[in-house]
């Protein structure tokens, strides 16, 4: 792939991951695990982030995840992730979750989560995002919007001890 002025689109990193929930996925209720699917979500932000930044990464925080839906054994479980918002070190991932229908194909949302994943070196220690991001819709202007509302709503989090 070819990058003009170091800037990487939405499109470049995204990602898509498809599951069937086995047994093993499951809680003591009959529904998918929400800690097993907390454990996909930041596998697939973390490939996303390294997908983007072509650097190692760690997860530094998970922000907004909403369990919106249920699913159970069987179901088809999608995960859909892309960047939203690109800092100096960091970038913020939102990953939605759907269960596909198996006769009709349409998903339905169960959950989103936004994550913020840290580029980092050999060391641990944070280090720039080698890429910028290139905003080409209106959609994604919007969903870098919000991201930069929700880093400022970490931040006075942050200041007042959460």
């Amino acid at each position: 792939m070819e990058y003009e002025k170091g800037l990487r689109t939405v499109q470049d990193s995204m990602t898509e991951w498809t599951k069937c929930i086995r047994y093993e996925d499951i809680n003591g209720s009959g529904r998918l695990f929400g800690g097993r699917l907390m454990t996909w979500i930041d596998e697939i932000a973390g490939v996303t982030a390294l997908r983007h930044s072509g650097s190692m990464v760690t997860t530094a925080a998970v922000d907004r995840l909403e369990f919106k839906k249920g699913a159970g054994i069987n179901d088809i479980v999608v995960l859909v992730a892309r960047i939203t918002h690109v800092g100096r070190t960091s970038m913020e991932v939102r990953v939605d979750t759907y269960v596909e229908d198996r006769e009709s194909g349409l998903r339905y949302a169960i959950n989103r989560a936004y994550l913020t994943e840290v580029c980092v070196d050999e060391a641990g220690k944070p280090v720039p995002v080698k890429y910028g991001l290139e905003l080409l819709t209106e959609t994604e202007r919007a969903e870098y919007e919000g991201a930069e509302r929700r880093i400022e709503n970490r931040k006075t989090r942050r200041s007042e001890g959460y």
